[in-house]
């Protein structure tokens, strides 16, 4: 039988469990994203919570991807010693985190930044941190477009909301933020007809707002699900896909319209046989991510795994081919969601073509880097 892809040369010396990435296909997941807006890297600002790691940023940056995304204060560093130019904070800082993203500004000047807001009280907040420091930051005012998780409703109140981004000292309006993650039908057609839908409020507020002489000047929307939709609208709307540059099973399962690669794998070995049928594996909540119902991860040496039972360190599972697996055998599994499965581990096997060769740390993993 041919070996399966995935497989290493020197599986034997990896520790297990651990994050593999495969450097070329993440490279070529992101030539397969710049594919799909054509080669235009100003309509590309990735999300990088899913990777988290400078050398993955700087295959971006070498393919001329300068604007990125990001949800943390520490991602956001990340990017500016990476050497990113444009980092959107996509998450609304508060509380002592206005007072971090102050400071990371002052003390990476070339890198331009700029964040979202959605209520009248962080305007005010922020606006008054960044007059202090003498600062002025491009601003987003970020919009629910179906989602209900954050954002204003495009009504009248997203209006006033945005005349006041516009009117407040340190702050300049810099237009529309809708992330619309509620939307990952099977169905690209039905999936492009409810993006369409959800957009189009948005693009009224923009109207509406340029009616009023207010700057709009782009629209950032969408994740990976609906990226291929928003790259063939007009120039002023960027893209924001994340997941695509490691793919993950729930995608490429629900999603086979999206032809990206999975490029990073768990490695896991049998510790134990408890039973007939039962194999248990060192792959617990501290190595994949656990926030879904099973599967969370997909064995492809055992399609026919049953979960049993998931702890922190552990993984039990059933399957009639359990005496073919021995003790401290090694498997591979393709993680279900692999943004949290990636902040599960401080740092990646890197592979290079079937031999892993070297470690990436994932320093945007943590909290807090220096500020």
């Amino acid at each position: 039988m041919q070996r399966p892809w995935y497989q290493l040369d020197n599986e034997k010396d990896v520790p297990s469990p651990g994050l593999l990435i495969y450097r070329e296909r993440v490279v070529e997941n992101i030539s397969r994203m710049l594919a799909i807006v054509a080669g235009d890297v100003s309509r590309l600002r990735p999300h990088v919570k899913t990777h988290k790691i400078p050398e993955i940023v700087a295959f971006h940056i070498e393919r001329g991807i300068t604007r990125f995304k990001c949800a943390t204060i520490a991602e956001a560093e990340m990017l500016a010693t990476a050497g990113a130019a444009d980092i959107l904070l996509a998450y609304q800082p508060v509380g002592p985190n206005v007072q971090r993203l102050v400071e990371l500004i002052q003390k990476v000047p070339k890198a331009a930044f700029s964040i979202v807001v959605d209520n009248e009280r962080s305007i005010r907040d922020i606006s008054d941190a960044l007059s202090k420091a003498r600062l002025k930051l491009d601003t987003f005012l970020d919009i629910d477009c179906g989602m209900h998780r954050t954002g204003v409703l495009p009504d009248q109140r997203a209006s006033e909301l945005y005349g006041l981004l516009a009117r407040s000292p340190g702050l300049r309006a810099a237009g529309l933020h809708a992330y619309d993650g509620h939307l990952h039908e099977t169905d690209p057609a039905l999936r492009a007809r409810n993006c369409e839908l959800a957009l189009a409020p948005v693009l009224a507020l923009r109207a509406e707002l340029r009616k009023q002489g207010l700057s709009v000047p782009r629209i950032v929307a969408g994740g990976t699900p609906t990226f291929p939709f928003h790259a063939r609208r007009e120039a002023e709307v960027d893209c924001s896909p994340g997941t695509c540059v490691l793919w993950d099973y729930g995608y490429s399962s629900r999603l086979p319209d999206l032809e990206f690669l999975h490029a990073a794998l768990v490695l896991t070995r049998v510790v134990s046989k408890p039973g007939t049928n039962r194999v248990c594996l060192d792959l617990g909540h501290k190595a994949i991510a656990s926030e879904n119902p099973h599967p969370r991860v997909h064995l492809p040496q055992v399609p026919d795994a049953k979960f049993v039972m998931h702890s922190e360190e552990h993984l039990l599972i059933e399957t009639p081919e359990a005496d073919s697996f021995e003790i401290g055998q090694a498997l591979y599994g393709i993680p279900w969601h692999v943004c949290p499965t990636v902040a599960l581990h401080s740092e990646a096997v890197v592979v290079t073509g079937r031999k892993a060769e070297q470690q990436w740390n994932i320093p945007a993993r943590a909290r807090r880097l220096t500020i």
